[in-house]
Parts: C-alpha cells; sequence; structure tokens
C-alpha cells in the first residue's frame, strides 16, 4: 500500500456495490463509499484511512422524531428508499446519475464535479477544487474539503451566524459559545453548530451540503485566497471524515424540505408555547423575588395584557450570589409547589431554567462526581471548567446513567411541583480541556470531537422527563446552544442579544439561517438582552417584530438592572397592548405554521426568495419576510422612521392587510408605517390565515375561530387551514377553503377533512374596505365579519 502524495494522489477503484451504496477503495488505503439514498439526496463518505473515525450521527433521522442510542450508525441507511440508479465507469472516471443528480468522479485523486436536474438538462451544483480537494495524508489528517467556487454564488445556513443571510465573502468558525451582548453584525462563534449551506448560483438554481460532522468546523466561502488554486471555499473539520450529504434542487423551499426531513421531523409544541413569554432575569435574582414575580401578574391584570408564559430565570436557584441548577431557594420560593400553582392558575405556564453544569460548591457536585456523571479525563476525575462565577463541571449525557439522574432530576424539582416544561440554558459545553473525554455510550471519545451532541442530549433528556411525567401532553423544551436537528427536541432563540437598532435588523437574518437549517421555530430576546435599556421607540419596534415570530418574548438583563416590559414607558404602553393582542389574534395563525412545519417540514420563517427564486430583486439582502408562504411581514428596522419602503415579490398579487389595498407583485412600494400602529404587513391575495375573534387581554376566554380571507380580484383561489385543541396530542382537523372572486361577489366553498365543521364556531372575515358580497355555495351558512373586530389596533 503506497503512501499518497501531491503529485501522485490515490488511485480509486470500484470495489463493490451493496443496498444504496457503492465503495471505491485506492492504492493507498483510502476508501470512499458514495451512498444512493433518494433521488434528490446523494452522499459521500471519504475514509482517509480507510476506516471511520466519526462518531455515530445525531443529526441524521430522516423523519422520526428521535434517535436511538448510541446513535446512527454511519453505514445505516434505514429510512431511505435507496432508488435505483445508473453507474458506469473504467479506470479513469466513474459517472453515477439519478433521475435528480448526477456524480461525475475522476478516479486519480477522486475529484467530484455534482450536477442537478432542470427541467431536461444537467446544470452544475458544484465541483471539486482541481488542485487536492481533499487531505489524503499530505495535510494535518483534518477532515479537508476545498470546492471551486464559480461567479455570483449565494451561500446561506450554518444556523444562527450574524450579520447578512449570504455568507459570501466571509469566514466563520462554527464551535457552540456563549457570546453575551453579541454584535449582531460581526460577532464569530456563536451558540449553534449546524454545518450546512444551502448554495444558490447565479440563476438562482440551488442545491444543499451538509457536513455530518460534529467537531469543530470552519468554513471560508471566498475571504481566503490562494493564487495557486483559483477561486475557492472550504470546509475544514478537526475531527472525523469527510461525510457530504448533496441535495439537489434547484428550487429552495424543496431543498429546505429535504433537508429539514433529513435532520428529523421538527416537534410538535402546545399552543401556549406561541403566545407572548414573559421573561427577564431581574425578578428572580431579586431577593423578594416571589413578590416579584406575584407583581408581574398583578401587571399583566392592571394592564390587560394576555400571557401565556413566563420563562423563569436561574436566580430561582440561588445560593447567595451563585446558582445551583435543580436547587429551589426557599427563602425565595417557601412553597416551589404553591408559587407554580399561582402562575398555572392565572393561566401562565412556567418555564424553568436549567444548566447542565454544576458549579464546584454545589451541595449535590460531590455525589454527582462519585457516580461518574460529569465529562471527565482518562481516569475519571472530572473536569472542570468556567462557568459562571465559578468552576464547575459539565453532565455527560453521552452516559445513560448521568441522562437517568438528569431525568430524574427534572421530574422531581420541576416535573412534581407543577412544572410542564424546561428552558436548556447555557448548554454550549465550553469545554476546552484537552483531556476531557466523552463516555461515548461505552466508547469513550475526546470531547472535542463531538461537543454539539451534548446539547442535543441534553435536549432530549428533558423531552423525554416530561413525556414520562405527562404522556398524554405535548412536551416543551427550549434551547439556547445546539446543532441539526434541533428542532426534532427544541424550540431556540438567537440568544443575549445586544440592545442596539442594528440586532434588531440582523436578528431577523439570524432567523433565516436557522429556518434554511431546519430550524424554523425560533425568535429573539424582543427589546435587547444585554446593555443599555432600549428607549422606548427601540421597544416598539422590536415588540413590532417580535409578534410576528413564531417565539415571542420579552427578555432582558439590562446594566441598570431595568426591565424590559410591556407596560415600560407609559407613553409607548396603549401601543404595545394593541400589539399584544394583535399576538393573541395571531396564535391561531403560528399554530397552523407549527403544524405545516411538523407534519410536511414546510419552513415557518423564510427569506422571499425561497418562495419567489426567479425574481431577481428578492435575492438582495432585505429586511423582509415570509411567515409560511403567503404572509410577508416588513418590520420597521431604523430609527426615526415613518414609513417603510419594500419590495413586493413578483408573480403574486398583495394585500395589505391593514388598509385592504390591493398591490400587483415585482413592485416597490412605500407604507405609512407609524410608531403607534401596526407593523406592516402584506398578504399574497387568494390566501389566509387562521385568527382568534375572542376578546384580547388578559383573560380572553375560549378561542373563538376565524378565517381571514384575502380574495383576489379577479379568479379562482384555495387554501388550507389546520386546527387542533393545542395541549394535547389530539386529533388534528385539516379543511380546505374554495372560493371564486368575481367583480361584484366572491363565492365560498367549504370541504372539510376529517371532523365536520359545525358553522356556528366559525367566522370569515374580509380586508378592510372590501364591498364585494361574500356567498357560500352548498346552502353553508357562516358569519363574515369586518377586519376591524379582529386587528387589535385603533383604526
Amino acid at each position: 500500500m503506497r503512501r499518497a502524495t501531491l503529485s501522485n494522489p490515490p488511485r480509486f477503484t470500484v470495489a463493490g456495490e451493496g443496498q444504496g451504496r457503492i465503495t471505491l477503495e485506492s492504492d493507498t488505503g483510502a476508501v470512499a463509499h458514495l451512498f444512493v439514498l433518494e433521488q434528490d439526496l446523494v452522499r459521500m463518505l471519504l475514509l482517509a484511512n480507510g476506516t471511520v473515525t466519526s462518531p455515530p450521527s445525531w443529526a441524521i433521522a430522516p423523519g422520526q422524531e428521535d434517535i436511538a442510542e448510541p446513535g446512527r450508525d454511519r453505514m445505516d441507511v434505514s429510512g431511505f428508499t435507496c432508488p435505483t440508479y445508473r453507474l458506469s465507469h473504467d479506470a479513469e472516471q466513474l459517472v453515477l446519475e439519478t433521475d435528480r443528480i448526477r456524480l461525475t468522479a475522476r478516479l486519480h485523486g477522486l475529484h467530484c464535479r455534482w450536477e442537478q436536474r432542470d427541467g431536461d438538462a444537467w446544470v452544475p451544483m458544484a465541483e471539486d477544487r482541481p488542485t487536492h480537494a481533499y487531505d489524503f495524508g499530505w495535510w494535518d489528517g483534518k477532515a479537508h474539503h476545498y470546492v471551486a467556487r464559480r461567479p455570483g454564488e449565494r451561500f446561506y445556513g450554518l444556523g444562527d451566524r450574524t450579520g447578512d443571510a449570504n455568507r459570501a465573502g466571509r469566514s466563520f468558525r462554527l464551535t457552540n459559545l456563549d457570546p453575551m451582548g453579541y454584535d449582531a453584525e460581526t460577532s464569530d462563534p456563536q451558540y449553534k453548530s449546524i454545518p450546512y449551506v444551502l448554495v444558490a448560483d447565479e440563476a438562482g438554481r440551488c442545491h444543499g451540503a451538509f457536513y455530518d460532522t460534529v467537531a469543530e468546523v470552519a468554513f471560508d466561502f471566498g475571504r481566503e485566497l490562494d493564487n495557486y488554486h483559483g477561486f475557492y471555499r472550504h470546509m475544514v473539520a478537526e475531527h472525523g471524515d469527510v461525510d457530504l450529504w448533496m441535495i439537489a434542487g434547484p428550487d429552495p423551499l424543496a431543498v429546505t424540505r429535504r433537508f429539514t426531513w433529513l435532520t428529523g421531523r421538527p416537534a410538535l409544541m402546545p399552543r401556549w408555547s406561541l403566545g407572548y413569554s414573559g421573561s427577564t432575569m431581574t425578578y428572580t435574582d431579586a431577593p423578594d423575588a416571589a413578590v416579584q414575580m406575584a407583581g408581574f401578574l398583578e401587571k399583566l391584570a392592571e394592564h390587560d395584557i394576555g400571557c401565556t408564559s413566563f420563562h423563569l430565570s436561574s436566580g430561582y436557584t440561588s445560593i447567595g450570589d451563585k446558582r445551583y441548577v435543580f436547587h429551589w431557594n426557599r427563602d425565595k420560593f417557601p412553597d416551589p409547589k404553591a408559587f407554580v400553582s399561582s402562575y398555572a392558575e392565572a393561566g401562565v405556564e412556567l418555564v424553568p431554567n436549567i444548566k447542565p453544569a454544576l458549579l464546584r460548591s454545589h451541595p449535590r457536585y460531590d455525589e454527582v462526581a462519585a457516580a461518574g456523571y460529569f465529562v471527565a479525563d482518562a481516569d475519571g476525575q472530572p473536569i472542570e471548567a468556567q462557568f459562571w462565577d465559578e468552576v464547575g463541571s459539565y453532565i455527560d449525557f453521552t452516559n445513560p446513567q448521568a441522562a437517568a439522574w438528569w431525568r430524574g432530576q427534572v421530574k422531581s424539582a420541576l416535573l412534581d411541583q407543577g412544572i410542564r416544561s424546561t428552558w436548556n440554558d447555557n448548554n454550549e459545553y465550553e469545554v476546552w480541556d484537552a483531556r476531557a473525554r466523552f463516555a461515548g455510550f461505552g466508547t469513550s471519545v475526546p470531547a472535542e470531537a463531538m461537543r454539539p451532541v451534548q446539547p442535543l442530549l441534553m435536549m432530549r433528556a428533558s423531552r423525554r422527563a416530561q413525556i414520562e411525567a405527562r404522556p398524554d401532553e405535548l412536551p416543551y423544551v427550549v434551547t439556547r446552544a445546539g446543532m441539526a436537528g434541533l428542532q426534532r427536541y427544541a424550540q431556540t432563540w438567537t440568544g443575549d442579544n445586544r440592545t442596539e437598532w442594528k440586532t434588531l435588523r440582523y436578528n431577523a437574518r439570524m432567523a433565516i439561517g436557522l429556518a434554511l437549517s431546519g430550524v424554523s421555530n425560533s425568535g429573539h430576546d424582543v427589546g435587547g438582552f444585554a446593555g443599555p435599556a432600549p428607549d422606548a421607540e427601540l421597544l416598539v419596534r422590536w415588540v413590532q417584530a417580535g409578534v410576528l415570530m413564531p417565539r415571542f418574548s420579552i427578555h432582558s438583563w439590562n446594566d441598570d438592572r431595568s426591565v424590559n416590559e410591556p407596560w415600560m414607558y407609559p407613553e409607548a404602553l396603549p401601543a404595545i397592548r394593541a400589539l399584544m393582542r394583535l399576538r393573541q389574534r395571531l396564535v391561531p395563525f403560528f399554530y397552523d405554521l407549527l403544524h405545516r412545519y411538523h407534519s410536511d417540514y414546510m419552513p415557518m420563517v423564510l427569506p422571499t426568495w425561497a418562495v419567489f427564486p426567479h425574481d431577481p430583486q428578492c435575492w438582495a439582502e432585505s429586511d423582509e419576510h415570509l411567515l409560511g408562504t403567503d404572509l410577508l411581514a416588513a418590520p420597521v428596522v431604523e430609527q426615526g422612521a415613518t414609513e417603510r419602503r419594500l419590495y413586493l415579490p413578483a408573480g403574486a398579487d398583495w394585500t395589505h392587510v391593514w388598509t385592504g389595498e390591493i398591490f400587483t407583485g415585482g413592485a416597490w412600494v412605500t407604507v405609512a408605517a407609524p410608531l403607534d400602529g401596526p407593523p406592516p404587513l402584506f398578504a399574497r391575495t387568494g390566501s389566509a390565515m387562521l385568527v382568534d375573534l375572542a376578546e384580547g387581554g388578559w383573560r380572553p376566554g375560549a378561542p373563538r375561530h376565524g378565517l381571514w380571507m384575502f380574495p383576489p380580484r379577479e379568479g379562482t383561489f384555495t387554501f388550507e387551514a389546520i386546527e387542533a385543541a393545542g395541549d394535547a396530542r389530539g386529533e388534528v382537523m385539516r379543511w380546505q377553503v374554495h372560493g371564486t372572486a368575481q367583480r361584484d361577489e366572491i363565492l365560498v366553498r367549504v370541504e372539510p377533512k376529517g371532523n365536520q365543521l359545525d358553522s356556528k364556531d366559525i367566522s370569515f372575515l374580509i380586508p378592510k374596505n372590501e364591498r364585494r358580497k361574500v356567498e357560500f355555495e352548498g346552502g353553508q351558512v357562516f358569519s363574515v365579519a369586518p377586519q376591524q373586530h379582529i386587528s387589535g389596533i385603533a383604526e
């Protein structure tokens, strides 16, 4: 077996075929496995030394809600259809082809060219750099992949990266870090590691490239230049193998849905998780925390503001000035069960903060260390790491006994007190000690080889504890850190942001990056978490943006220890109260989106180009985003603005939600955006959204179903609505609406799919200034109301 050199790289030959797999072997011992998994999905697992060095995968879960321990074997093809394919090869070249994707590999050196079907033609996806695309032993033994960069290419994804949604010209380090108060335009790394790239060519054709690695990864998208190699981009992982999954498009929405499916079915969560969630560190850090928490409920009642949950910060676990997970401070909360009950009676669920590390002074540290539940060195000694105001040690969730202990603590400390959810915080696993090792489910591995798996397993343990305690309820887990596939277990947010205007802009782009990486159920700390308190204008604009994201929580730890609250500024309270009521109205709409995300992998949040890829203007960086495929949100992110200029995608007409005016797409419009009004919002004509017609505010009562229609000027339209009870694992009801819009009237037909609708339980709403008569076909009787009954905004 010879040694590869730059001048004489490995020569590969086809060694055999198995189910969905072609194996190539080389004269240096390197092996490449090519997996044909779906018509649009082909994978290359490159083993530079002939054997798998990556740990089992915790990312790949095709359509699954969970993965069994110890993770998915790298050679496993279960869950895939493994379709037939066409293969031809000689001594120089191999061609592998499905109906959607084609791989051509030069066997001397393994130079790969990927193509995808676009209509009747094969068009380029990606091609390896012509000089030394992989490390076959001549560099540092890391997993390198160099790809030629073509003019006009754009790169998206990688999770919650800062800055513009297009990553071209930038470089990134993917490792989980706690960058509190980060700069939303420039900071790197962030909280989550998702080594997935959605690549768009100059014509807008897209494909996905996922590197299934949990080692620290660096990506460069053209920031680095080297005269000897031409234009290129590259990925390098510190450990493991090149495990590349290529997803053919060219449609960006289809690629995004396929990647979401590949990494697992998004978790369906209770309806209350989509309402307003209060939070602040200040309340629970205060000596009179119970009084502060009771005061929050009193303020909600006083100001008639609805709220469905409260993120309980870690001050409830304090001893002195430090925080001790699973420990209730009985001076602050003498009776935890009674405290939880007081919130439950008010209709507000508590979401308690829990951390995966025990400080060295934790009352139970020695007990947990003796049991061997911490991340440790080769001799079994716990590894210490900096954690808050002291050093501590992290729980090793790759040890099943440690995970079981954790679930027991979640149950006894929280769930047995009446709590129904968990907030997994500070779970980046900043273990930098080179001696640190994970148990690896019986196969010890260096911690640096799979750090992002730990936050994922923490989510998994928290979710499992909830299911075991209340099997008839939908669990709710929130996480700050994570990796590919976190959507299977948790909702997330963009972390501890900084209070400044540009955060409002770039947090929205971070949410786009997450959604394109499979993680749509997200939001931000509204008002800003760290730094100065927001002024009244910034707070209102942030709330306007926040009510149009899946997760809506006002949270803070301001430098002056003030609290971001809806009633923070009396002069802004009327506007914020109206926005809070708007959010209550929109909860059914977001729950519809969540069901589509769960069942059909349809992203909840999208850039406009994902739905309108053939409109060149949509590819420009912008401050708009879509909710689902039909609602265009245009938050105001400029200080002092009273108007909003935005672009309406071509290929559709758009109804201004608040005025009812219909605009033709493919044009720029300028609309009023007063500080005391609703956020600019446009609906694609022919669409509709579910809304709640119950009177808003502190005690809104039982939901009242409404469907807000946006009929076109003329023509037919069809849409489907999804409803469910909300908090339990019950039947989901889908029903379709078919309509015909004419000059003088709108004809509507309702077709339930499953349960029969009761006409008394649903009202149809039409835009403001809609003068046409609405008639229901087939003798159906429904009420029709004007929009002002549901807007929640003073008109």
